[in-house]
């Protein structure tokens, strides 16, 4: 069927089943051009019953939206955990990345094994997002409905296998990418291999089943209508396949959690549990940092001043680098790097001559970066150069964050065209099974903005970093 713009071109589409929405789009299979896209909500909330993606699913897709598609490929939330019974029916609500109840499994795991041991044999150290911990939590909690389940999937998976049986109930063959399972704590990026006897020690020796794991450019099944679907991976993946990432840049993505991550040929093994030596999307490795305090730090910011996000953006924009000596702590969720599962977001060096709105704008703003400028260092350190930071996410498009960013940071940072990048990657994808070759179709990815650092205020951000870093010593020693 042609397409909307090119009639000789197939079409592939790209999901990207979100925390809080799932976002189809349809592109050009040979430009990566998007043609459609469609959107739908999903419940608020850390665990979710994973049938309202299903719904949201369809809403998004509807309408003629997949008209003339020949291959999809899903994009999904990392870690959450999707629990289901010998019918494949789901055992209980999928308990997502930002439910923060398994913090203490987290440790008792770290204490059994060792944060070396946990960093040298999957690349990741547990915290309270990772699936691993989660597990255990229902062994210790739950376990009921830990001995109810035959199989646990991701949140990516999920979706996938949904789609290929169109919805209907029953056994699947579920399959998963390499991405997505090296988020999970019980699959080795370096090995390329499940680690059984971790998942086992995760459920204290249940039997679980656990996903295939499918090639990079694997089609992994048809629908009945005939649509070719792809592995799918992670959204962190999935963004840095629609960003096209080469060496030397790295992501920092502003959404609802915060991450940095960049592309590298390297496994790494970081017992501070900081960096989690992810596999990409690619066949490569994924060194990446996560926060959970990201772009909902600011409309908190926003609502503390009775104002919007433009407001806010006004204010900051207003008071001078540094905030006249204010420091904002954004752990407003909790925190995951550093591993904060308990704490609250605190404000500091507050004084009469300091304390103005537009200070308060200002140290909300700097308080979300400097996080993930601690995030950015951390993934340099693990051997990634760092020569240019693309900013993405829906707080990117801020014009106080990219001025505060690019001096944080220390680098150039480039803001792409506002898209819906972890489905681009997610088509992109698609497009590469599609096709068949060894390696993805090339997409052009267009940069809005470039904003360089102000060298007139190095100093001044450099003091502001320390002090933020002091801070942080300080409150949580």
């Amino acid at each position: 069927m042609p397409t909307d713009n090119q009639p000789d071109r197939p079409l592939v589409a790209g999901v990207d089943s979100s925390t809080q929405s799932c976002k189809v789009v349809v592109c050009d299979a040979v430009t990566g051009e998007v043609v459609r896209t469609g959107r739908a909500g999903h419940p608020d909330g850390t665990e979710v019953d994973p049938r309202h993606w299903w719904s949201a699913w369809q809403e998004a897709s509807g309408g003629g939206l997949l008209d003339g598609v020949s291959a999809i490929a899903v994009g999904g939330q990392q870690h959450g955990m999707v629990l289901l019974d010998e019918s494949d029916a789901v055992v209980r609500p999928a308990l997502l990345w930002n439910d923060t109840r398994s913090a203490g499994s987290a440790d008792d795991l770290v204490a059994e094994l060792g944060a070396q041991a946990w960093a040298d044999a999957t690349g990741v150290v547990p915290v309270a997002a990772t699936t691993v911990s989660k597990l255990r939590w229902m062994a210790d909690h739950e376990p009921e409905n830990l001995a109810r389940a035959s199989t646990c999937v991701l949140p990516h998976d999920w979706l996938t296998g949904c789609i290929l049986g169109e919805g209907s109930s029953g056994p699947r063959a579920w399959t998963t990418d390499a991405g997505d399972a090296s988020g999970t704590g019980y699959w080795s990026a370096g090995t390329r291999s499940y680690r059984e006897d971790l998942l086992a020690l995760a459920t204290r020796g249940a039997d679980l089943a656990v996903p295939r794991v499918a090639g990079p450019s694997e089609v992994v099944g048809h629908t009945a209508s005939g649509l070719a679907v792809a592995a799918g991976t992670g959204d962190n993946m999935g963004a840095a396949l629609g960003l096209g990432l080469v060496p030397g840049d790295v992501v920092v993505s502003l959404g609802t959690s915060g991450t940095a991550f960049a592309r590298t040929d390297v496994a790494s093994a970081d017992p501070s549990g900081s960096v989690q030596s992810f596999a990409d999307a690619e066949g490569g490795f994924l060194p990446l940092v996560c926060t959970l305090n990201a772009a909902r730090v600011l409309g908190a910011g926003a609502a503390m001043l009775n104002t919007d996000h433009a407001g806010l953006d006004r204010l900051a924009l207003a008071a001078a680098p540094g905030a006249g000596g204010l420091t904002l702590l954004p752990y407003l969720d909790g925190e995951r790097t550093p591993n904060l599962p308990t704490a609250t977001g605190s404000l500091h060096g507050l004084t009469r001559s300091n304390a103005t709105p537009e200070n308060l704008a200002r140290a909300v703003v700097e308080g979300m970066l400097l996080g993930l400028a601690a995030a950015v260092d951390a993934v340099r350190a693990a051997g990634c150069p760092v020569h240019r930071v693309l900013l993405i996410g829906g707080a990117a498009a801020s014009v106080a964050v990219q001025e505060v960013a690019a001096n944080v940071f220390g680098v150039p940072v480039a803001v792409p065209g506002a898209g819906e990048y972890v489905a681009v990657g997610a088509a992109r994808q698609a497009a590469w099974a599609l096709a068949g070759g060894e390696a993805p179709p090339v997409w052009d990815v267009a940069v809005d903005v470039t904003v360089e650092p102000d060298e007139a205020v190095r100093d001044r951000a450099a003091e502001v970093r320390g002090r933020y870093a002091a801070t942080v010593a300080a409150t949580y020693p």
